[in-house]
């Protein structure tokens, strides 16, 4: 299984999917969902596209009332909501962004009044941009980063808890960048870090009460936020992607989606504070 991916860019983060080229896949056809999530209420930034609409699909073939957070795909957005309701889920989109709390407070409390209740978050929503050189990072991108990578996280897991109950599960998605650094990407990798301690430690500070708190750290997948950062600097690089793996790839949007079911589920009742490295085969300590 390899993906043939053309040298392509985007000019806005974090882009959309219909101008990808292959489009991604976001969950196959053949996965049965088995009611691992039946009746269970889900909140996902970012989820409009890549990894955060796989995790929705997934989410709503088992059984889960899914609502989306996004910035202004608004295309994106609408077919995703279009898929979760073909699954025979209420699919709820919500446009802003996670960079402010007010809006964050919004979006958590529409989805609670829309599906009455929450059960699961995940944040996901967030930026890169590829610099070569540290002292090319501005103020202003050193702080977007901070502001949507790491703010957003606090923002909308802060709202979430008073709502959020035992068995609730509260999910971040890191990268493999947090474990392996990456010389081109300083300021996001500073920020999938921090996302790390946030979720151990907000992890050990939820576990008496049920919650329970962990990340997956994903390696190169294809998603819009490939050609929109790595495009404007190298369209070549996007076409590289996942080359330095060894399975010698770049993963697809689907292959993440169970591992969101299952940090989602009780299947992982006895899992917090923990990373699942879905990266094709990179070893990482830590």
């Amino acid at each position: 299984m390899s993906l043939a991916i053309p040298p392509q860019s985007q000019a806005h983060q974090p882009g959309v999917e219909k101008v990808m080229k292959p489009l991604a896949v976001h969950i196959r056809p053949e996965y049965r969902g088995s009611g691992k999530l039946a009746g269970k209420r889900a909140l996902i930034t970012g989820g409009d596209s890549g990894i955060g609409r796989a995790a929705a699909l997934h989410f709503a073939r088992e059984g889960a009332d899914v609502a989306i957070v996004y910035l202004e795909e608004h295309e994106d957005a609408k077919e995703t909501v279009r898929l979760i309701e073909a699954e025979g889920r209420k699919g709820l989109a919500l446009a802003g962004d996670v960079r402010h709390s007010a809006f964050c407070n919004d979006a958590v409390s529409k989805t609670v009044e829309a599906f009455g209740g929450l059960d699961v978050v995940v944040n996901n929503a967030g930026v890169q941009y590829v610099s070569l050189d540290l002292t090319d990072i501005t103020d202003e991108v050193w702080q977007h980063h901070m502001d949507v990578n790491v703010n957003g996280y606090f923002y909308i897991t802060r709202a979430a808890l008073p709502h959020l109950k035992n068995g609730s599960a509260i999910i971040c998605t890191s990268s493999i960048n947090a474990f392996s650094g990456n010389d081109s990407l300083v300021a996001y990798s500073t920020t999938k870090a921090a996302e790390m301690g946030f979720t151990r430690s907000l992890a050990l500070q939820l576990a008496d009460k049920g919650i329970r708190v962990n990340a997956v750290a994903p390696g190169p997948v294809w998603t819009p936020l490939q050609p929109s950062s790595w495009g404007v600097v190298d369209p070549q690089a996007v076409a590289d992607l996942g080359k330095d793996t060894p399975m010698a790839r770049c993963g697809e949007p689907w292959e993440l989606g169970a591992s969101y079911v299952y940090l989602a589920s009780e299947d992982s009742s006895f899992v917090t504070g923990q990373t699942l490295h879905v990266n094709g085969g990179k070893v990482i300590n830590g």
